[in-house]
């Protein structure tokens, strides 16, 4: 919740932020004039003149806010800060109010800029859509405006230039520097088939893209959108403080006037009125959510809603999706099984022979396999594939077939296969001349930061980590044993949402992770939700409260470090705010503190809370 100055100012355009933060300095010159024409020149009538015109000119943005609230029927803090201007004018002390004036339309500039400053560094982290683009035309390529292109052109991207749109490369290699996408730190390599996002920066080769979304459907328009929404978000601690503003201003009001009609010391009354603006209060929540959205943002992770950052620190059940989260989701060969006509390096390369030709993500881990043992594929002919099932062909005059163990069965009708296997992986069998010469077993592998991310939330209190999958059990409980968590296998995607249900009604804040694709109802359904690698994926981003651009599993236990840090620093600041303004308070009905002074902390407080919240920038910079 902002002051009704400061939402005005939020709203107008950076010059109406210039015209009154000049109209402050011009006052606060004139101020210093009049203080200057009284005690060195003792011009007491001339010095009277200066700081009326001083208090004027600095004291019109407070009533004329003031009187808008009102006429709103509207009743905020506005109204305090008004008040104690209006009464030391009309008591013709004009120094005493150009000076309340000067230092409570300072908290307020100070308080813009603390919100605009973090709303600035996303959008100039965010706003990097290039302006120009090289799209290909009959004559050549030509330069376009970035946001003429459609869905189709093909566009070039020379060395050290942004890449116009999402896309895909159709020709060229290079390096791309995706970092405020993704955030990753180092630039990954593109070829041939790859997908790019606008906004990134090619940095080495020439690459050739072809277009795939409108400029207002890229992958930077939607982060864009959900920093938008994120801002607009109110968490519970600002309702809160809307709630109760409603009484605040009157009681502050009746107590003013209790101590004035007691003491008659209309002094004391205009202090009250100072130090009972809860600038401190109003700031508190505000600040600490920008710094923190602002640092999320450094490491590519997308907060769309406040409250799910308030609360990501009371989590204690954990659920995460198995493939593409806790594992790579790519198949590799984990053992191999031949009898006594071949050697294993042979199997290895009778199945490249044939896989080289498919592209089915079988193929891709046997061709990685061939690569690792430094092994030449052979040259296969009569190349066919049977999709999910098998792959078959001639190499050095001999019929090779190669997949399920029942469709290779059936390739050898005479021979019984062995029952060689090894639990919680995918056999590749492979056939010679209609004989089972050997296996590859393959199995999806363990992110190598799994257990270590694990073990890290676990010190974050969390108690329970469960891995929900689709996955035989088998799969899934030799995933689990490498991890030290929990496992539920062969669950479905509408299971996995009830699952979720059952543990909130057991009384547990749940957190979920996934891809954001199958596991879209189990995100929607937790308290807390995160979906990883969600970079150009709709779905991700719509179905998760946070989103991560990339799929780096350090990002989570961050979240988690930051929701910590957020609440930490806001309850400092509402604890320093609180007792800041009682205190003062107090001191004010005493007579121990007169208005100017208690400008000049009113002033030092608010900066002291901006101050406290920007420390939330640092988090997480050891994961840049």
């Amino acid at each position: 919740m902002a002051h009704g100055f400061v939402r005005e100012m939020l709203k107008a355009e950076p010059n109406h932020f210039r015209l009154t933060l000049g109209t402050c300095l011009l006052g606060g010159l004139l101020l210093g004039v009049s203080y200057l024409a009284r005690l060195v020149f003792d011009q007491v009538e001339l010095s009277a003149m200066v700081s009326l015109a001083a208090a004027i000119l600095l004291g019109s943005p407070l009533v004329t806010n003031a009187l808008k609230d009102l006429w709103r029927n509207r009743l905020e803090m506005n109204e305090l800060a008004a008040l104690s201007f209006v009464v030391s004018l009309g008591s013709t002390q004009y120094q005493t109010a150009a000076l309340i004036a000067f230092f409570l339309v300072s908290a307020q500039l100070i308080e813009y800029r603390s919100q605009l400053g973090a709303r600035k560094n996303l959008e100039a982290l965010l706003r990097l859509a290039p302006q120009k683009a090289w799209v290909k035309r009959e004559k050549g390529f030509e330069e376009v405006e970035a946001t003429a292109l459609k869905t189709g052109d093909v566009v070039r991207v020379r060395a050290g230039d942004q890449i116009p749109g999402d896309g895909t490369v159709i020709e060229g290699i290079s390096s791309v520097d995706q970092a405020t996408i993704t955030g990753e730190s180092l630039p990954i390599d593109k070829k041939t088939g790859d997908r790019v996002f606008g906004g990134t920066i090619n940095q080495t080769g020439l690459l050739t893209i072809r277009i795939t979304a409108k400029t207002n459907d890229t992958t930077l328009a939607k982060i864009q959108t959900l920093i938008a929404q994120a801002e607009n978000n109110r968490t519970p601690a600002a309702r809160l403080a809307n709630r109760y503003v409603s009484w605040y201003t009157p009681l502050v009001l009746m107590c003013a006037a209790i101590v004035l009609f007691f003491t008659h010391d209309l002094n004391r009354a205009i202090a009250m009125l100072i130090v009972a603006c809860p600038c401190t209060i109003i700031l508190s929540t505000p600040t600490a959510f920008v710094a923190a959205l602002s640092a999320a943002a450094r490491l590519g992770v997308i907060v769309k809603k406040l409250h799910f950052l308030e609360v990501a620190n009371r989590v204690d059940t954990l659920i995460f999706d198995k493939t593409g989260t806790l594992t790579t989701g790519r198949l590799k060969v984990v053992a191999v099984n031949v009898n006594k006509a071949v050697e294993e390096d042979e199997l290895v390369a009778l199945a490249a022979g044939l896989e080289q030709y498919s592209s089915h993500p079988v193929a891709k881990a046997v061709m990685a396999e061939v690569r690792k043992r430094r092994i030449d594929p052979r040259t296969a002919v009569d190349v066919e594939e049977t999709p999910g099932f098998g792959i078959q062909g001639k190499l050095n005059g001999s019929r090779i077939a190669i997949g399920r163990r029942r469709w290779i069965e059936k390739q050898c009708p005479d021979h019984t296969l062995e029952a060689v296997g090894h639990e919680g992986t995918t056999g590749l069998h492979v056939a010679r001349d209609n004989r089972w010469i050997g296996s590859l077993h393959l199995a999806d592998t363990v992110r190598p930061d799994a257990r270590a991310v694990i073990e890290k939330l676990r010190s974050h209190a969390v108690r329970q980590v469960v891995m929900l999958t689709g996955d035989r059990r088998s799969a899934a409980e030799r995933i689990a044993a490498q991890l030290s968590c929990e496992v539920e296998a062969e669950v479905m995607p509408g299971q996995k949402m009830a699952r979720v249900e059952e543990a909130r009604q057991q009384g547990c804040m749940v957190g979920v992770v996934g891809d954001g694709v199958n596991d879209a109802p189990a995100l929607a359904a937790g308290d807390v939700s995160i979906a990883m690698g969600a970079a150009g994926s709709d779905v991700a981003i719509h179905s998760a409260g946070i989103v991560l651009m990339n799929d780096q599993l350090d990002r989570i236990p961050f979240v988690f470090t930051l929701s910590r840090r957020v609440v930490a620093t806001i309850r400092q600041n509402l604890a320093f705010s609180t007792l800041f303004i009682l205190v003062l308070f107090w001191l004010s009905a005493a007579g121990s503190i007169p208005p100017v002074l208690a400008a000049v902390l009113h002033t030092a407080s608010s900066l002291f809370v901006v101050f406290n919240s920007a420390r939330l920038l640092r988090v997480g910079e050891e994961l840049s």
